[in-house]
């Protein structure tokens, strides 16, 4: 059984689990306020929880930690994405007990970052402060005893930029001969640009044609494999040559402007070239939705497009598989086509005759 007793004015309880004492303060002077705590507590205890002064002790730091082991452990390719999102949520959150981040105070982070990011930087903040809270009820023992509800935003702000075909040739004319090739592979596959920057010809195999990611080197960690066409095979085989040429035996495909390692950081060089080319601004990602929409267009099962691109939810794939204007004024031609085609038909035959009727004419 457990007891009341004062400190000073503040009226403190005493309980036991498995025979070990624990001594918590109400922060109260009220004495029914410690007789209802006492209650909740050994009402926790006969039900096999920890009492909750064990979760009082547990702050938002020991969560973030956490979570950031987490992804260590697994080797998460997404490591400092989820330090960004941390370092955010520790402007709000750092200090505080895990048991008072409720949904009011999680709503007044989300008010003040509205003012400073996107809903779509805000929701990965978000996923990152529920998969804290996800982990700490998982740990033996747990460190939390309930997830809060964390509302999400609504995401308005998707980007929908892509290549038309001539815009893509004119970047290319515009890029210096190191990137040519490989925005060529990326226009074709839709790969991101790390899974690019990192090819080596170890997962080369050019007489088939046949470029390969193993289990690991991908996103998604899934294996990955797409056979070269004719234009691609052409770029893997020039870039073996110059390989060759230059006798600087380094093992990536695509080398950097110097053929000392691999491509890396090429943001100025692609600004330059998309004013140059007239195209506007771009991404480099905008070429993974036109690799999509391209592949999707000229009759590849979705599917495989997704098999080639590297996209694991069909969610996703949506996403990315976006309707162009040049899309629309085609499906607003194809319409009038039909439509026309339908004056042959017998309905439509009828309805000449009925106007040639109106007019005075013998049928």
């Amino acid at each position: 059984m457990g007891s009341i007793y004062k400190r000073g004015k503040v009226y403190w309880i005493k309980y036991y689990r498995n025979g070990k004492p624990y001594r918590e303060s109400t922060k109260g002077t009220k004495e029914a306020d410690a007789k209802r705590l006492l209650k909740r507590r050994e009402g926790e205890i006969s039900q096999g929880k920890l009492p909750g002064i064990y979760f009082d002790r547990v702050r938002f730091d020991e969560l973030a930690e956490d979570f950031l082991r987490d992804y260590r452990i697994n080797k998460k390719k997404s490591l400092v994405r989820a330090e960004i999102s941390v370092n955010h949520l520790n402007k709000e959150f750092e200090g505080i007990r895990a048991t008072e981040i409720t949904t009011p105070l999680i709503e007044v982070y989300i008010e003040k970052r509205m003012e400073e990011a996107s809903s779509a930087t805000i929701n990965r903040e978000l996923s990152a402060l529920k998969r804290m809270f996800n982990l700490g009820a998982k740990k033996t023992p747990p460190k939390v005893d309930r997830v809060p509800y964390i509302p999400m935003l609504k995401e308005t702000n998707t980007r929908k930029g892509f290549f038309e075909h001539g815009d893509f040739l004119a970047l290319q004319t515009a890029l210096p001969n190191y990137l040519k090739g490989f925005v060529a592979f990326a226009y074709k596959t839709g790969w991101r640009v790390s899974e690019i920057s990192g090819l080596t010809w170890g997962q080369i195999d050019l007489a088939q044609g046949i470029v390969r990611l193993e289990v690991g080197e991908t996103k998604n960690d899934e294996a990955r494999t797409v056979y070269l066409d004719d234009e691609l095979s052409e770029v893997f085989n020039h870039q073996w040559e110059e390989r060759k040429k230059s006798e600087k035996l380094i093992p990536y495909v695509f080398p950097n402007r110097d053929g000392t390692s691999k491509i890396k950081d090429f943001r100025f060089v692609w600004d330059k070239a998309c004013e140059e080319a007239n195209i506007g601004k771009r991404l480099f990602h905008d070429f993974r939705r036109t690799a999509i929409r391209n592949m999707v267009r000229s009759g590849v099962p979705e599917a495989v497009a997704m098999k080639i691109s590297g996209h694991k939810t069909r969610s996703v794939f949506e996403r990315y598989n976006i309707v162009s204007d040049t899309d629309l004024r085609l499906a607003a031609k194809k319409q009038e086509a039909y439509l026309q085609a339908q004056m042959g038909t017998i309905s439509g035959t009828v309805h000449k005759i009925g106007i040639k009727k109106e007019v005075g004419y013998n049928t």
